[in-house]
Parts: C-alpha cells; sequence; structure tokens
C-alpha cells in the first residue's frame, strides 16, 4: 500500500463506468478513501460494495454534473464521512459526434454543460475548502481531442481545449495555497462511452471508437497523488502508434511534462 495515497479523501464524478469507476478502484485499493458520484446510483451502489468487500472505504452519491448544487452535496457527502477533501477529480465527460453543419445544438449545449460546467462546478466547489486547509490537488480530466481537432468532434474538442485553458489558469492562481493541478488527456480507450455517445452518456475521457480496445491503466493517476518531488522535463512528442495516456502535472517546480502511463 503506498502511504502517500493511504487515507486521502478523494471524490470522483462519473464514477460509474469507464475511467471514473476504474480510478476509484484503483484508488481505494491503495488506501484512499473514495467518494463517488454519477447519475447511476444503482451502479455506483455495486461499485462501492465491491470496494468495501475488499476492506476499502467508499461513500456514493447521486450526481448531475450538470447541476451545481449536485456537486456540491457530493463533496458535502466527503466532508461529512471523512471530515475533509484531498482530492478532487472532475471526470464526468459527453461525447455525441457530429459535424457542425448537422447542428445539433441540444448536443453541444449538453456538452458544453457537462465537460466545461462540471469541471468549473468541481473547481469551485472544491477550491474554498482547499484554501482552508492550505493544500489540496483538483485533477481534471481533458483528452487528447484537446490538443487536435478532427471532423465531428469540433465542439467537443472546443470543450476540452477549454478545460485545459481553465486547469492552466488554476495553476498560476492556486500554488499559492499549495494546491496542485493536473490534466490527464487520455486517447481512445475501452469505455461505455461509445455505446452512449449519441445519448446522454456521462463518462469521462477522451475520444474512442467501439473499435478501440485499449483498456488504460490508471496507476498515471495513483502516481500523481504521490508526493514526489517535481521535476521539470521536456514535452514528449506523441507517436501514433503508441496508446498510452497523456498526464500532464502541475505544480509550482513543475512546467508541465508528458508521462507515459502503462497500459495492461
Amino acid at each position: 500500500m503506498n502511504q502517500n495515497v493511504a487515507e486521502k479523501v478523494v471524490v470522483i464524478t462519473g464514477a460509474s463506468s469507464g475511467i471514473g469507476e476504474i480510478t476509484a478502484r484503483h484508488l481505494a485499493s491503495l488506501g484512499a478513501h473514495v467518494v463517488l458520484g454519477a447519475r447511476r446510483l444503482e451502479r455506483l451502489e455495486a461499485i462501492a460494495s465491491e470496494i468495501r468487500a475488499q476492506r476499502g472505504r467508499a461513500e456514493i452519491a447521486a450526481v448531475d454534473a450538470t447541476k451545481r448544487q449536485d456537486v456540491e452535496a457530493l463533496v458535502r457527502t466527503a466532508e461529512t464521512a471523512f471530515g475533509r477533501l484531498d482530492v478532487m477529480i472532475n471526470n464526468a465527460g459527453l461525447m455525441p459526434l457530429s459535424r457542425l453543419d448537422q447542428t445539433k445544438v441540444d448536443d453541444w449545449e449538453r456538452m458544453i454543460d457537462i465537460n466545461l460546467k462540471g469541471v468549473l462546478y468541481g473547481i469551485a466547489t472544491a477550491l474554498p475548502i482547499m484554501r482552508r486547509h492550505n493544500g489540496g490537488h483538483i485533477i481534471n480530466i481533458a483528452s487528447t481531442a484537446g490538443l487536435r481537432v478532427r471532423p465531428t468532434m469540433a465542439v467537443y474538442s472546443a470543450t476540452k481545449f477549454a478545460v485545459r485553458a481553465i486547469s492552466e489558469g488554476l495553476r498560476q492562481e492556486a500554488t499559492a495555497y499549495n494546491i496542485r493541478s493536473t490534466i490527464i488527456s487520455p486517447g481512445p480507450t475501452e469505455t461505455d462511452l461509445p455505446r452512449q455517445r449519441h445519448r446522454s452518456g456521462c463518462c469521462g475521457g477522451g475520444p474512442r471508437t467501439a473499435s478501440d480496445r485499449h483498456a488504460v491503466s490508471v496507476r498515471g493517476a495513483g502516481d500523481s497523488l504521490r508526493d514526489q518531488p517535481a521535476r521539470r522535463s521536456g514535452r514528449e512528442r506523441d507517436r501514433p502508434s503508441t496508446n498510452r495516456v497523456v498526464l500532464e502535472r502541475r505544480s509550482r517546480k513543475q512546467i508541465g511534462s508528458w508521462i507515459r502511463c502503462s497500459i495492461p
């Protein structure tokens, strides 16, 4: 068990499947106290039961990331159960794909509400608590779509570019209060999202297709919680043939880097 992760209180949105679920399971296995939020309460109950069966600690709450009051209630659940908040993982996301000339404005609005405003609600809820305790870690799940735009992904990419911009602003403003900011930008990932992308799904992460069968290891997310000395490194060129997660870590001592995460 990693003692730097053990007993940290970690709140995760979009935790009922995909990246949110596997992150919760992984961190709980390292001894973190996880607080899971998503709309599918029955799925959260099953995940929490399995974590508790392995002697982990987990709390859950029904959360619609488009509603600020739901996100606030999720964090209150963490404070009530464990007395504090150490890490906020803004993972909930939606990815309906379409060309701009199809003018699917309702889909655009849902993506903005979940992918962008949902992240802002998480930050707005976590920041005052972390400032009060002089420390914390906010992790925002972006996407490689926030680095490169492809056809049918213009609006989705725009929300992920925005998450990157907000995260950089957070890094610049919050480090004075000992609050760390991390962006995780997954590429194609096997989750429920391919089946949900044409309806109101709620999973974090990057662009995926049904043919993608690359399960992302969350060891990088676990590593980012550890109190390791920050090191400055150059940006590594992405290779299309290499499946990996792009993890951008930010702190006062580190401008940023891309860290290779293993894939089982």
